[in-house]
């Protein structure tokens, strides 16, 4: 998996590519995790369509299970992108990402530019 350190208001954020493949489980993301760890970012930059579909149908327990991994771990996870096909047919979604959203490890956002307004507002913590 391809993915490049950048700074984003003095936070280092590890930037996954739009192209890859898919992730899909635990074990890609504790892969994303140890790259970030060892490239010393505190975030992890992921396009929402790197997920598998399964990611956003929440009885999977996939999405669950990822966002929990990167709390676990302490590095925020960001999802940047249009998610909007999947949020407007459930609304449990929906409420998934409004409450992430709420807090400050992981965040869906629809452009790298809302999430770079988030980090100057919040620090990255």
């Amino acid at each position: 998996m391809t993915a490049t350190l950048r700074e984003i208001h003095d936070v280092p954020v590890l930037m996954c590519d739009r192209e890859g493949e898919p992730i899909a489980d635990e074990r890609d993301a504790v892969d994303l995790i140890g790259n970030a760890a060892y490239q010393g970012a505190r975030w992890v930059v992921v396009p929402a369509a790197r997920f598998d579909a399964a990611f956003f149908q929440l009885r999977t327990r996939i999405a669950g299970d990822i966002v929990q991994k990167f709390a676990n771990y302490r590095v925020g996870l960001a999802v940047v992108g249009d998610i909007e096909a999947h949020t407007s047919a459930s609304a449990a979604l929906r409420d998934f990402v409004r409450e992430c959203n709420r807090g400050t490890q992981t965040w869906f956002v629809p452009s790298l530019q809302a999430l770079a307004d988030r980090l100057a507002g919040d620090g990255g913590r």
